[in-house]
């Protein structure tokens, strides 16, 4: 039998659709429901109810249509992670305009680098994020977004579901992350997770651990949990992973999602975990190690479901309380996806049952990118007939359950988000004494991994020195946590380089944590 599984259809997006008035539906049905809590160990911060949270997004649009901007517009998102962020976001969608949101931690050249690449009509920053936004374009201030959100109201554009929605950046196999374009489908898409891995309703109340401008936490963090009129809590500026715990207790929690790492963190200070009202919990980001997961059900009497997914369709692959998949699989494909394993090179036709290959999306789901911005070849260069092609490999067994094998590419996972060891390693050659570097992942105690850099240099460089270079180029999740020089790197008969090699340059401890 071969590597390919589907359950079921998905029902079709709705003609005319939009994205934002999809996600605020319920401000019409529960609109004095809480939608929106901002919380740290203290208290509530902020409270956001569906009718106040609708209002504010359609009051930011019509103050976007009154700068003048127009349908297709791109705004670049240069926001913390505070309410501005999805209140703005939702804003642009609502009127047909094109947010692009980014991490508040790309440094001066990387935002360049994507204003040159997106040519944005605007720039939204707020106070840290203010000297990024050196160009021409029509400049928010934080203050400004503030005011309009309490002005007139706009009315939601709909139109074709497949019409351009949003952008976001993604690290590739190239020196430069690649531009994801989604359509306003996308959101439709999302319910096959909100069944088959959340297992969330109205009633429930869901913690997100990560950054609004993350897609993993706009997403299942916000959207999901509006769209079906549940009540989303997300930390405020003063909140950090250390309070999570006593978080969830106190406001109830019924859901948690985090990536990996912050499991990890919160279980290195504890032992048992009291959260009555925690029912279960996500994750997705990069594989979850067996031993956090184990730590974290013995102290909490709860379990992790894991999801698998990327920045060009989400996830599509989850394990959820129905299935309970084994520790070394991260779940099924869901209902209505069609998933299968293809061979590593070759044809459209997926290996045997327990072979390992690519895992591949059909591109009929509705979930899926519209493409790669500015880049028609890297776009065709992911499909292979009617198959998407993710780069990560796995097998697939007879019910559908697939193991994950890790990535088929130079792609290396930093606390959750995917980094290029290309555009890393690009990034550290500028440096004018370094003659050659490999970047690498590295393991420095069990389940935890950071980011290495292997070098060669025309003088001995100092792991500071390269440390206050990267930081300068690269986003705090991109630069390396070690740097090791070396006489020569590891390069194979044809000249490729031997990444497998590099740990062999390690001395005998190498613990950078």
């Amino acid at each position: 039998m071969l590597s390919v599984y589907g359950n079921g259809d998905h029902p079709r997006c709705p003609t005319p659709f939009n994205l934002a008035a999809h996600a605020l539906s319920f401000a019409e049905i529960t609109p004095n429901k809480p939608a929106l809590l901002m919380v740290n160990a203290k208290n509530v911060t902020e409270t956001w109810s569906y009718r106040d949270l609708r209002n504010a997004v359609l009051s930011t649009a019509f103050g976007f249509l009154k700068k003048g901007l127009n349908s297709g517009d791109r705004i670049l998102l240069r926001l913390g992670n505070t309410v501005d962020f999805p209140i703005a976001y939702l804003a642009a969608i609502a009127v047909d305009l094109v947010p692009v949101p980014t991490s508040s931690q790309l440094t001066e050249c990387e935002v360049q680098s994507i204003i040159l690449a997106i040519q944005p009509k605007a720039i939204l920053t707020s106070l840290e994020t203010q000297s990024s936004a050196q160009t021409s374009t029509v400049q928010f201030s934080p203050l400004e977004l503030k005011e309009m959100q309490n002005g007139p109201l706009a009315e939601f554009v709909y139109g074709d579901p497949n019409r351009l929605a949003y952008i976001v950046f993604t690290s590739g196999t190239s020196a430069h992350p690649h531009a994801v374009m989604h359509a306003h489908r996308a959101i439709w898409a999302r319910q096959m997770m909100v069944r088959d891995w959340y297992e969330i309703s109205s009633s429930d109340r869901l913690l997100h651990a990560g950054a609004f401008n993350w897609t993993f936490t706009l997403g299942t963090g916000l959207l999901d949990p509006w769209a079906i009129g549940a009540t989303a809590l997300a930390l405020d500026t003063s909140s950090n992973f250390e309070t999570i715990p006593a978080l969830l207790e106190k406001y109830r929690v019924s859901l948690f999602a985090a990536a990996p790492g912050i499991y990890r963190k919160i279980m290195k200070n504890i032992t048992n975990l009291n959260a009555p009202h925690l029912r279960h919990e996500l994750c997705a980001g990069e594989k979850l190690p067996p031993s956090v997961s184990e730590e974290w059900t013995k102290a909490t009497g709860t379990k992790i479901y894991e999801a698998f997914g990327m920045t060009e369709c989400s996830t599509f692959i989850s394990n959820n309380p129905r299935l309970n998949c084994g520790k070394n699989s991260i779940g099924k494909p869901q209902t209505g996806r069609r998933v299968a394993i293809l061979p590593k090179e070759g044809d459209d036709q997926p290996v045997a049952l327990g072979i390992a290959g690519i895992i591949a999306l059909d591109t009929s789901d509705c979930g899926l990118m519209l493409g790669y911005l500015n880049s028609t070849k890297s776009t065709e260069d992911t499909y292979r007939e009617n198959w998407f092609l993710t780069g990560d490999m796995g097998k697939m067994e007879a019910d559908g359950t697939i193991t994950y094998l890790g990535r088929s590419d130079d792609m290396i996972n930093a606390g959750g988000f995917r980094v290029s060891q290309i555009e890393v390693e690009a990034a550290l050659l500028s440096h004018s004494d370094i003659l050659t570097v490999a970047v690498s992942e590295i393991e420095i105690t069990k389940d935890v991994t950071i980011i290495a850099a292997f070098f060669t240099a025309k003088s001995d460089l100092s792991e500071d020195d390269l440390k206050t270079f990267a930081s300068t180029r690269l986003a705090r999740y991109k630069q390396p946590r070690a740097y090791f020089q070396c006489e020569s790197l590891p390069y194979g008969p044809n000249g490729k380089l031997l990444r497998p090699a590099l740990k062999q340059k390690l001395g005998p401890s190498h613990d950078q944590a």
